[in-house]
């Protein structure tokens, strides 16, 4: 089983791969980052969070649940909103639990890409699931929400992580 990668690991920074092979294998990963993401109490996860660098994620928010392949991110709606963030892979280095911060995000997004069949899927989304889904695709580009925090907001947070 995976686990879940902290900051300071490379794999986080790495943009991730495109999904070329939808098979046994990727339904596993798909089944295996939900149950890696309940465990952790989470609302979304990455596979680069697990360390694995390819471009998926499964999210489980606002009574929606899923998974995307390959995703692009739409943003439908410039305003920026700010409110409460926070990541598996930026934990407390005092609780192992997420750090939170205000993070700015679009307050509206569609993501277009495939499910583990590689069937088209296309999500609309507002509110705190465009806020996922703004995050996890940040995950796969190499990003993490502190990028979006003012500096010293973004030290703040990563002064209470635990250090590699």
């Amino acid at each position: 089983m995976h686990e879940i990668r902290h900051v300071g690991d490379p794999v986080l920074r790495t943009p991730a791969e495109p999904v070329t092979d939808f098979d046994k294998e990727l339904r596993r990963l798909v089944d295996e980052m939900f149950g890696i993401m309940y465990a952790a109490d989470g609302v979304g996860l990455a596979g680069p969070q697990i360390g694995v660098p390819r471009r998926v994620f499964v999210y489980d928010i606002s009574n929606r649940k899923g998974h995307l392949i390959n995703p692009e991110l739409i943003v439908d709606d410039e305003e920026q909103v700010v409110e409460e963030e926070g990541c598996l892979s930026v934990p407390s280095r005092e609780t192992g639990k997420p750090l939170y911060a205000p993070t700015p995000r679009a307050a509206g997004v569609t993501v277009i890409g495939v499910d583990r069949l590689g069937r088209p899927v296309s999500v609309t989304a507002r509110g705190m699931l465009a806020r996922c889904f703004q995050h996890e695709f940040d995950h796969l580009n190499g990003k993490l929400y502190v990028d979006h925090l003012p500096r010293e907001e973004r030290r703040h947070v990563l002064a209470a992580t635990p250090q590699p």
